[in-house]
């Protein structure tokens, strides 16, 4: 019984810090590089670094997540 509550409580943190993320991403525009007007080769990212900006994001999130779970049950 405490194994599925485990594999509960680390389910329902990571889908914590995806709605966190999501949520982050969409307001802010994270990951999507910095919008430039003109003609300029720099700035924008390509899809990999896209990717790896966003999952960086969600790991973050997913730390604060896991910090503030236990501190409340402290």
């Amino acid at each position: 019984m405490e194994e599925q509550d485990k594999k509960t409580a680390a389910t329902t943190g990571d889908e914590v810090a995806l709605e966190l993320m999501k949520f982050i991403a969409t307001s802010t525009g994270y990951g999507k590089g910095v919008q430039q007007v003109g003609f300029s080769s720099t700035g924008t990212r390509t899809p990999e670094e896209q990717a790896d900006a966003l999952l960086d994001l969600f790991r973050k999130c997913r730390t604060v997540v896991r910090e503030n779970g236990d501190a409340s049950k402290s």
